[in-house]
Formats: structure tokens, C-alpha cells, sequence
């Protein structure tokens, strides 16, 4: 039992970093023990840090006291999949800590870690004043890397504007990959959208300096990765209805063809239907055409069949079927 409280003594250490004024803990592996060693910590709410583990809770603000808990969402990208999911992280926030938890995948937050554990002007720059600020470089990091994604999905949709208008081409699986992708990441950052604007409302309580400026900053950010996902959403709409309009243009086109084939055919079929009979009329073996030679009924069903093929297609021009 010493052994393990000595443990996850250590590997709290080892995630964690002593600012001027706070210190940060920064959990990308979150176990029971370490979260039940963090309460031991801090005054937090036991429930809070059972979220920081649950995988299906939504992106929200509690306000305590003495803390802000906050779970954020933010879309990591399966290269394997080409879509993204949401990954959580849980945050708590006071006036002399910040707590983060996750769990690993989202790579901003652990650059920003590591860049202060190691490179001390690091450490100056994102931990030289409050806690508050620290937050607002982690979710201004958040961001950019939505703005990355949103630049990938961009080129994705360029790259695909000319299969999309090419009868040729078929382009419905990468239409549907990139609805897939879009909708989940507006998903994501329609939630992530909304805890920055309350974010913006409540943080100012934890912090001494005027941090409200960096968060509506944060927030015109994120209002601008909604109107580019929104926009990607429109043109990927045009593109789905544009391929089904073409395809169905395309499916149109040979049924068409097929009937007129079909069409043109019946003449024919209904002559040689009535040659085909087994009985006596003019023409037959037993009662030949002979007065253009001996070919002369081969002569008569050709024309009887060809002739209404003619008259066909002159009154389908006439009508503008062809």
C-alpha cells in the first residue's frame, strides 16, 4: 500500500510543473489511484474527477468556490478512418493551479507540457503569470488545431471539386467520407463554442489581471472555425446533390437508350413473330416469294421491319425524345 502511495506521489511529480504563482498538473494518463491521490491534493468535488474518467460526458462549466471544472471537446483526426471523434479533456482551474486531464490524444496539450518542463522561456511565456492565462494558451492551442483540421478538410474539398463534375468519374465515397468528417467536427466545436463563450463570462474571477480580453479573443477564434466549418458543410451539400444529379443524369441517360434499343427492335420481333408461326401464309416455305428472285421474302421482312424503325425515329426527333 506504501508502495503504491509512493507511486502515484511520483508520478504526480513527474506531471507536474511549479509556475511563479501556480502549478500545473498535467494527467494524460488518468488512473483511479492517481485521481483518488488528487483529491487528497485539492478540495475537489469527487464527482468532478469521476467525469475527468467517463467517457460520455458532455462539454460543460461547474463553478465552485474556490474552482471552475471544466470538460472541453475538442476532434482528433483517424488517419486510418478519415474522420475525426471528440477527445476529452477535463480542467481544474483555481487561482493557484491548474489541473488537466486526459488522456494523451490530444498532442497540443502535451507540446505546451513539455515545452515548459524543458525549455525554461517556455515556461516563462505560458506560466510567467496566472493560471487563467495558462488556460487560454492551451484552448487558443486547441483551436489552431481545429483551424489545421479545417485547412486539411479545405484542400480535401478542392482536391474533389473535379471528380464531383465529371460524368466519368464516380465520386459519391469521397463526398460521403467528407459529410462524415464535417459533421463530426461541427459537433465538436459547436460544443467546444459554447463553453468558450460562457468561459469568457466566468473566468475573470480567477484571475487578478484583465484576462477577458484573451478569452473574447478565444472566442472570435472559435466563431470563425464554426463559419469555415459551415461553409465547408454548404459546399459539400452542393457537391452531394451535384454527383446525385449527375448520376441520376448518367442512370437517365442509358435507360433511355435501353428503350429506344428495346423500341426500335419491335418491329422487327413482331414480323418475325409471325414468320416463326407454324402455319401457311404468304411467303412461307410453302407458299415462297418469288417475283424479285429467289430472296424476295428475306427482301419484304427486312423492309417491314426497317421502315417502322425509320418512322419511329422521325417522329421521336420530331417530339425531341432523342
Amino acid at each position: 500500500m506504501a508502495n503504491s502511495y509512493a507511486a502515484e506521489v511520483e508520478e504526480l511529480q513527474l506531471n507536474s510543473i511549479k509556475g511563479k504563482n501556480f502549478v500545473w498538473i498535467n494527467i494524460d494518463t488518468p488512473t483511479p489511484a492517481l485521481l483518488n491521490y488528487l483529491l487528497r491534493l485539492y478540495p475537489f468535488h469527487h464527482l468532478d474527477v469521476e467525469d475527468c474518467i467517463s467517457k460520455s460526458q458532455l462539454p460543460k462549466i461547474d463553478e465552485y468556490k474556490d474552482y471552475l471544472f471544466i470538460i472541453l471537446h475538442s476532434p482528433r483526426y483517424l488517419k486510418e478512418k478519415r474522420f475525426s471523434i471528440p477527445s476529452q479533456v477535463g480542467v481544474f482551474l483555481g487561482r493557484d493551479f491548474l489541473v488537466t486531464v486526459h488522456s494523451g490524444e490530444l498532442k497540443p496539450i502535451n507540446r505546451i507540457f513539455q515545452n515548459c518542463k524543458e525549455n525554461e522561456e517556455a515556461r516563462e511565456k505560458y506560466m510567467g503569470d496566472s493560471p487563467t492565462f495558462l488556460l487560454y494558451e492551451i484552448v487558443h492551442s486547441l483551436i489552431q488545431n481545429i483551424m489545421l483540421m479545417l485547412r486539411k478538410v479545405i484542400a480535401e474539398i478542392e482536391d474533389i471539386e473535379d471528380k464531383v463534375f465529371d460524368e466519368k468519374v464516380d465520386a459519391v465515397r469521397e463526398v460521403t467520407e467528407l459529410r462524415r468528417n464535417i459533421a463530426n467536427m461541427r459537433r465538436v466545436v459547436f460544443s467546444l463554442r459554447s463553453v468558450i463563450h460562457d468561459l469568457e463570462k466566468r473566468i475573470q474571477k480567477f484571475s487578478n489581471d484583465d484576462i477577458s480580453v484573451y478569452f473574447s479573443d478565444l472566442s472570435d477564434y472559435i466563431d470563425k472555425a464554426w463559419a469555415l466549418l459551415e461553409e465547408c458543410k454548404e459546399t459539400v451539400e452542393i457537391y452531394k446533390d451535384t454527383d446525385f444529379i449527375i448520376s441520376s443524369e448518367k442512370t437517365n441517360k442509358i435507360l433511355t437508350l435501353l428503350t429506344i434499343m428495346f423500341t426500335f427492335s419491335i418491329p422487327a420481333t413482331i414480323v418475325g413473330t409471325f414468320f416463326g408461326m407454324n402455319i401457311d401464309m404468304p411467303g412461307t416455305i410453302n407458299n415462297p416469294w418469288t417475283f424479285w428472285g429467289r430472296y424476295t421474302t428475306l427482301i419484304i421482312v427486312l423492309i417491314s421491319s426497317i421502315v417502322p424503325v425509320i418512322l419511329m425515329y422521325i417522329a421521336f426527333k420530331r417530339l425531341r425524345w432523342l
